[in-house]
């Protein structure tokens, strides 16, 4: 029989570590780009958008759906990013469930 104790506490950690994975993610920066550059999202860890940079030829009244365009672009490269940075740290955190006394029903 498993020692549940020690299971708990091996929980208690883990919930520990995926909150500092949290937070870190929160403080990180990553940048996204489309028209070679011309547009530029930086979007936290977690996906959240912090700033779009337009550079001033991209910016053309005739055609606002080409900027819409881009400006979709760059923040859905950001987010992809962010999502592969978020994915790459809960990866490190959850390599230690093959360490766990049990065989969990999913995995």
């Amino acid at each position: 029989m498993p020692d549940f104790m020690k299971i708990l506490q091996q929980a208690q950690e883990m919930q520990g570590r995926f909150q500092k994975i949290q937070e870190e993610l929160q403080q990180l920066t990553i940048t996204g780009s489309a028209g070679g550059g011309m547009v530029v999202a930086d979007v936290t860890g977690t996906g959240q958008l912090k700033k779009i940079r337009l550079d001033p030829s991209v910016v053309n009244p005739a055609d606002i759906e080409m900027l819409e365009d881009l400006v979709t672009v760059a923040v859905s490269d950001a987010q992809q990013k962010a999502q592969a940075a978020a994915q790459e740290q809960m990866g490190k955190l959850t390599g230690g469930l093959g360490n766990l006394p049990f065989k969990l029903p999913f995995g």
